[in-house]
This record gives C-alpha cells, structure tokens and sequence, in this order.
C-alpha cells in the first residue's frame, strides 16, 4: 500500500509539473541587448570593475594601474623582491647578448641590432607588461621570417640600408596591430590559432632554423636564401666539396657542451643556471679559442667589428609611404601575430603556476607598444620567446622589474664590452641557435595530440609539413586556414545525440555514451549541442529528420508501437536567429503532416522570446514548452495516448525535485 501511494504521489506531482510553464521573458530595449552583447563580445572579464569602484582622484589612478601595470606592485615593492630581480634579470640578461647576437645574423640583420631590441623593448615592458615570468627580447622565427619575406625584396649583402629600413618598418606596424587590436579588445582573433596548429608550426620554423645553421656549422660562405628543406638539403649536398672541417669541430662540440648543459637543468632543475650561462660560455670559449689559434685564417669566420654605444635613432628609416611597404605591413602582421600568440601564451602559462592572470589585451598593448618604440630605437621584432621565460621563471623572478636589470645589463655590454665580440665564431652562434630550437620541437605535445584528437594531430602535422616543404608563410597560411575551417565545421555541422532515459533515474543522457540508457517507446528524445543560426539550420532540419527516419526503421523492425512524439532538449542551445526559428517552424508542419508531436525542453531566455516574436510558439503550443526533458516526456506520455512506456510505476518526474 506505500509504495502504491509512493506511484500516486510521484504521477501526481509529474501532471502538476507538466503544467508548469517556460516564461517568456519581458522585453529589453534594444540598446540595453545591444550593450550588453558589445560588452559580452569586448570586455567579458570587466577589466574596468577595479576603476569604476573607485571616486574621485582614486579613480583616475586606479585608471592609470591599469594602462601601466607597473603602479600596481611598485607601491609594495621590497628589497627582498629587488634582490631576485637583480638576480633574475643578470641571469636572463647572460642569456639575452649571445641569443641576440645569433638571432640578428639569421634575420641577415647587424649582430648589433640583436643587442639593441634586448635594451628599449624591455624596458617598455617592465613599466606596461602584466606578467612577472615573461623576458622580452628577439625571437628565432621572427628573425627568420624577416629573411625569408624581407630578404627577396632588398637582398641583405646587396642593400643592407633598405634592408634595415624594412626590418624598423616591419616592426613599426607588428606593433601598430598589436596595440590595436589590444585596445579594441580583439585579442580572441589570436585564437584562431589552435594549439594544434601552433605546436606543428613551431617545431616546423625550428627545423628550419635549425637546416639553416647547417651554413654556420659546416663554414659554408654561400648558401639558399630558400627555407624549405629540398633547397636547403640540395645547397648542403651540392656544396659538400667546400665543407670546412675546422667549423664542423668546433661547432659539433660546442652544441654537445650546450645540449649536455640543457639535458643536467631538465633533469636536476636547482641547477637551471648550468643551462642559463652555457650560451655566453660558449661565446667567451669560442671567442678566446678563436683569438688564440687564429682561427680566422683556419676557416673559422667571426662577427667582426660591434659598434659601441646604445640603440641609434631609426625613425627617419620608418619607409610608411614607398614601392616597399607593402611587404614590410604583410611581414609585420604575420610576424606580430606570432609574436602575441607565442608570447601570450607562455605568460598564461607560467601565470597559471603562481596563481595569478595575465589580461591578453594588456599584453597586446606592451608588446605593442614595444614594439613601435623599438622601430624608432633601431630595434626589430621582439616578443616573449620561452627560453628567456623559463629562465626568468627559474632564476626566481618576483616582477616585471627583471626585464628592466636585464636592459641595464645589455647596456653596459652596448656601452663598454661590444669589442670583445669581435673574435666570436659564427659557428657557436650557429650551435646556440640550434640548442635552442631544439627545446621548441614538442614532440610530446604531438604525441598527447594522437592519443587524445586525431583530427588536432592532422592539423600539426599538416602545418609542420606545409613549413617544412613550402615555408613558414605556407605553413602559417595552413595553420589559420585548417583553424577557421575547424570552427566553421563545428558551427555549420553541430552534434545531435538521442537520449535515453537512466533506469530508477529521471534522468536522460546519452545512449551512445551510456548503455544502460533505454529509449522510451513512442518517444524520440534528440539534444542539439549547438547554437541554431542560418549556417546550421538546413544541415539541424535534415539531421534530425534523419533522426526520425531512423527511429521509425527501427520501429518497424523490432514491431515497436509507432512514433507520437519527438522531444528536443535545447539545453545547450544558447541562442537562435530567424533562420533557426524557420527551421522549427518547417519541422513543425513535416511532423504534422506525419502526425507526430514536437516538444522542447529547457529553451533559455533568448530562445523564448524569439520563439514567441516569430510565433513559432504559438505555432508549437506552449503546452509543448517544458523544464526539463523528463517532464516533455511524461506529458506526451499521457497526452500522446502512448500505450507502453515508463508508464506511471516509471515516473520521469522526480518529487523531491518539485518546486
């Protein structure tokens, strides 16, 4: 007798359920929806909530912490947190002259450029930059794609004035993106970019960095100014008569003595400063070896003369209206949206190991504003490279203050130590550029690729292919377009699943994930995992059409009662345009004609009121409007004279639950 009371409760309180209706939410004015959505699509972390809480003189304050973050910890800044500082930005700061210097002789640019954007840019930095672990200076890929996209319009050994100017114009515009797109809050067309494709197109730029130190390291004097690896393979066969033994000696050994010191920091982190200091070991090394046994006069070539003293002006070099420009702004948009996908995200990450955020569109602005500072300073491109990070992050770095030392450091060496240079072998260069592409190539990541999504493991494949047998532009074109066909994928061709209900559960999941699930006779229960728009609502219309054919094979295999009614949960569906309401509208009349029923289940604010504006909720019947799918299912239940099913001992509607 209780538990037959049990039933008679739990069927009484499903009727008074399947009488609850789904509100229409009163209207908003139009500019308040507008409003809300620039805000939504702009500003969805509130970045000016810190300002807007504050009056008065504080509020003109808060608002300059937030365009220089630098006000922020400044204030409380200790000597404690000066001292790791001090000790980060040396550390980083040994690191930054030997990579600076390799880095502008594979851009084909002055080794003493490399060391100018190792000075402005970080100072910028330190006083607009919002993470504590990035070190801003050059990076491998930009300098290369500089050769690559500059280096056919002005040949460096042909016209090395134009080629500079191009290099500071290049500069000046990356700088002008990024900025721009930071203040217009644009920072998610970065995201276009998968991780995919940003892990396949830096191990492919660091293969070809690495083929293209093969000219240092075997003391060849000419070489391809092509990247792809076919050009670079046949220029090293074609030439294997002018192999220079001397070079291959002493570069071969100097990349064991740097990949050896990398391999001890991985392993016994507390020595990280092992690997730090290996490159600017490496030059003094070659640089005294060289001085002593000639080495000039043994095929060993060196940097030659550095010129003395901090960054020159290079404004009046800025080439904003000449035949050149053009490839100067293509060059400067490429390489600045690798830069602020690169240096974005190691500042994310090493953000998230201590607890903290990094704001993307102030980062954009940093760098920026790096940026176009640098291309009047005769700097180029410089960025967030990890190297740098990782061993800012080591050295204890506690503020951006470390860049800033590191600046002063690589001062001192443009003011007082740049003739000490003169004997530094190109093939170290080479051997510290290849040490350090190396530590780009993450094959792990491409492995956890395969494991967890094949299709993200074709997208790094396809994009490391493209830039090694094209080249980087290739690879970079593949990358964004693979990306953008992804998104329109998800977008035109959304999920749908079929629901079946969990046994002793008013619960509905789905039958492919969960095999106990069990379709409910007379019933077919579709979810729609995505937003109904126009690029979606033929292919939803089809698809769950489909659906239906589907069910009533099934049906009429298995000698099943025949469909009454199609329940669709649109939990997941956050929004819907007219195309998607027409859509509705369309399987409405079809089941119709087929007498079939349609209920929807869980339809959010925005899905009702453009239901009931297009009176597609007339049309459907708001008695056919549910909260849950289990209640859509008890009433067509009841109200579609479906004779077996869950039945009342089955009730989808869970008492405890009621409101």
């Amino acid at each position: 007798m209780v538990g037959q009371q049990q039933v008679v409760d739990a069927a009484a309180a499903a009727a008074a359920a399947a009488t609850t209706r789904v509100p229409v939410p009163p209207p908003k004015p139009l500019l308040r929806t507008i409003g809300g959505n620039l805000m939504e699509t702009f500003f969805p972390d509130d970045p000016f909530r810190a300002v807007a809480r504050e009056s008065g003189g504080r509020r003109a304050l808060a608002a300059l912490r937030y365009v220089f973050p630098f006000l922020e910890w400044l204030p409380s800044y200790s000597l404690a947190a000066l001292w790791s500082d001090v000790v980060a930005g040396v550390t980083i700061a040994s690191l930054a002259v030997p990579q600076g210097i390799s880095y502008a002789k594979l851009g084909d640019l002055p080794p003493i450029m490399g060391l100018y954007s190792s000075f402005v840019p970080p100072l910028v930095y330190a006083v607009m930059g919002s993470s504590r672990e990035l070190a801003v200076g050059t990076t491998a890929v930009a300098s290369l794609l500089f050769a690559a996209t500059l280096g056919k319009e002005a040949p460096p050994g042909e016209k090395p004035e134009l080629y500079a100017a191009l290099a500071f114009t290049a500069t000046f515009f990356a700088g002008v993106l990024q900025a721009g797109l930071g203040v217009l809050r644009l920072g998610f067309l970065v995201d276009l970019l998968s991780h995919a494709a940003i892990v396949g197109f830096m191990a492919g730029a660091a293969t070809i960095v690495c083929l293209q130190q093969l000219k240092g390291m075997l003391g060849l004097a000419h070489f391809t100014t092509s990247t792809d690896v076919v050009a670079v393979v046949r220029s090293v066969v074609t030439q294997s008569h002018q192999w220079r033994w001397q070079s291959i000696v002493v570069g071969c050994c100097f990349l064991i003595f740097l990949l050896f010191t990398r391999y001890i920091s991985k392993r016994k982190p507390k020595w990280f400063l092992l690997s730090a200091m290996a490159p600017l070991a490496s030059v003094i090394a070659g640089s005294v070896l060289v001085y002593l046994i000639h080495g000039e006069r043994h095929g060993i070539p060196v940097i030659g003369y550095l010129k003395k003293g901090i960054n020159p002006s290079s404004a009046r070099d800025l080439l904003l209206s000449s035949p050149h420009t053009m490839v100067a702004l293509r060059t400067g948009i490429i390489t600045g949206i690798i830069g602020l996908a690169e240096g974005i995200a190691i500042g994310r990450s090493f953000a998230m190991l201590k607890s903290y955020n990094v704001d993307g569109n102030k980062e954009m602005i940093a760098f920026g504003a790096m940026n176009i500072v640098g291309s009047c300073t005769s700097c180029y491109l410089t960025a967030g490279p990890f190297s740098r990070a990782a061993v800012n992050h080591n050295a204890g770095c506690k503020t951006p203050m470390s860049n800033a030392v590191m600046a002063v450091a690589v001062m001192l060496t443009l003011q007082f130590l740049t003739p000490l240079f003169h004997y530094t072998p190109l093939v170290v260069l080479s051997a510290i550029i290849i040490s350090a592409m190396i530590g780009i190539i993450d094959y792990k990541a491409a492995v956890r690729l395969w494991k967890v999504d094949k299709i993200d493991f074709c997208v790094c494949v396809g994009t490391y292919l493209g830039v090694v047998f094209g080249d980087i532009q290739i690879g970079l074109a593949i990358a964004v377009g693979i990306s953008i066909l992804r998104i329109l994928l998800f977008i035109a061709r959304p999920k749908t699943t079929v629901l079946g209900k969990m046994p002793n559960s008013t619960n509905f999941r789905r039958m492919d994930q969960y095999t106990v699930a069990k379709a409910v006779p007379g019933l077919l229960v579709l979810r729609i995992d995505s937003p109904i728009y126009f690029a979606n609502s033929g292919y939803l219309r089809e698809r769950i059409m489909r659906w239906i054919d589907h069910e009533e094979d099934r049906i009429k295999a298995e000698g099943l009662e025949s469909l009454k009614c199609v329940v669709l949960d649109m939990g997941a569906v956050a929004s819907i345009d007219t195309s998607g309401t027409k859509m509705l509208e369309d399987l409405k009349k079809n089941l119709d004609r087929s007498s079939i029923q349609i209920a929807l289940a869980n339809p959010g604010s925005e899905i009702m009121r453009k239901l009931d504006k297009s009176n597609v909720l007339r049309l459907i019947g708001e008695e056919w409007i549910f909260l849950t799918v289990s209640e859509a299912c008890y009433y067509a239940q009841q109200n579609c004279k479906i004779g077996v099913g869950m039945g009342v001992v089955q009730c989808v509607v869970d008492p405890e639950h009621m409101v």
